[in-house]
Order: structure tokens, then sequence, then C-alpha cells
């Protein structure tokens, strides 16, 4: 108390202590954004011809992103680590035995089941971003036919039905257990006492997965004749053609 009253006498207010504990990083969550973003934008831009730059620079990045989080499972932090999600992914099947076998609710971990559906579509779109980006690469290139368009547009679906899944996932868990499950991602923390599970939030490093993915966008930008974004042209022409 002495202690405190000295502080407040020279002037020096105690700093509050952030809320709650941390849990993910910000290059973890700064990926996960990005990613995000880039397939949203990506998907929007799939069906038209004019938005075509833009639609290939977006899977381009998709492509890096994943590159980047496979290194940082690899050489991140052990909360970052790809070892720990195959962890998680490869207790399904004793999770499955125990439902099957007919144990009760008192017997099953349903928190455990739930983590491994959030951890499964997590693992399942990073596996699908590889076929989704080639062949993506291959249709822009002509390297075949009318079937690799088709075949692209069923790993974009497959890829969006992941998404969709795993956002209802996030909005029932939610609501079962009273509490954001979104907000780590924003945050990097969640609610409650306790020790941090990352010590070091990183931001230099979520700070430079940004400034890449900007400058590889800028470098398109230049390097492409047309720029990334339709021309003014093509804009009024739709409108004439709305007009008529």
């Amino acid at each position: 108390m002495a202690h405190t009253d000295s502080l407040a006498a020279a002037g020096v207010t105690a700093r509050p202590a952030p809320p709650g504990r941390r849990v993910t990083d910000a290059p973890t969550r700064m990926f996960h954004w990005l990613f995000a973003l880039s397939f949203a934008l990506g998907w929007l831009t799939a069906e038209s011809e004019h938005w075509r730059a833009l639609h290939v620079t977006l899977g381009y990045t998709m492509a890096g992103l994943l590159g980047f989080r496979l290194a940082y499972g690899l050489v991140g932090p052990r909360h970052a680590r790809l070892s720990l999600l195959w962890r998680r992914v490869a207790g399904a099947p004793a999770w499955l035995r125990d439902v099957l076998r007919g144990g009760t609710g008192a017997r099953v971990n349903w928190g455990q089941g739930q983590n491994l559906l959030l951890a499964g579509a997590l693992a399942a779109m990073l596996l699908l971003v590889v076929p989704l980006t080639l062949s993506g690469h291959a249709t822009y290139s002509d390297w075949g036919g009318e079937w690799l368009e088709d075949l692209h547009e069923l790993f974009a679906n497959a890829f969006l039905a992941l998404v969709m899944g795993h956002l209802a996932l996030l909005a029932v868990l939610s609501l079962v257990r009273r509490r954001n499950q979104a907000l780590p991602m924003l945050t990097g923390r969640v609610a409650g006492s306790g020790p941090d599970l990352v010590r070091k939030d990183r931001r230099w490093l979520a700070a430079l997965l940004l400034l890449a993915v900007l400058a590889f966008g800028a470098w398109q930008w230049q390097a492409l004749p047309n720029g990334l974004l339709p021309s003014a042209s093509v804009f009024s022409g739709q409108s004439h053609d709305g007009g008529d």
C-alpha cells in the first residue's frame, strides 16, 4: 500500500494488466485474416474475366501465405507448430471409437470432439489450398481444356464449403460455450486467469508478413499491362449495356 502511494505521489500510474490470457500470436492472426480475405476476394472475382488479373494474384497470394504458414509451423513457437495441429487431428479415431462404443454423455469428451472439428476443418483448408492454387495456375496458363476449369471450380466450392462449415461451427460453439470463439483471432486472448500460452506476440513478424503481401500486390500491379483492376471504360461499357 505504501509502495502504491509513493508511485501515485511521484505521478506514476500502474499499467493495468491485460485482460485474459494470450493464446495466439500476431503472425498467426495476420496469416488467418490475410488468408481469409484473399479467398473471399478471390471467390467474388472468379466469374468475371475483367477481374481475372486480381483473381490470379489473390490465388498466388494464398499459395505464398500457405508457404509462410508451413514454415512457421515447422520452425515457429510451440503453439504455432503444425505437429500440434496434427496431434489434435490424430486424436479423432480414438474419440470416434469412444462414441461408437455407446458411451454416455459423461464418458464422451464432447469438448474434445468440438476441438477436433475445428482442427480438422483448419487442416483440410490448408491441404486443399494446394490443388486449388495449382489447378488455378494451370487454368490461367491454358494447360488444359474446360475440364481443368471445372476441376478448379470444384476445389473452390469444396473450400467454400469448409469455410462455411468452419464459420457455422464457431457460431454454434460460441452459443454453447457462451463465449465468442472467433475473438482470439482478433485480440489473441481468451478470458480467464492463468499464464499466457504465448509469451511473445511477435508483432514485427506480422508486420513483415503484411508488407510482403502488399509488396507482392504492388509488384503484380506494375508488372501486368493493365494492372489489377478493370479500366474505367469497362465499367462505363457495363453501365451502357445495362441502360440498353
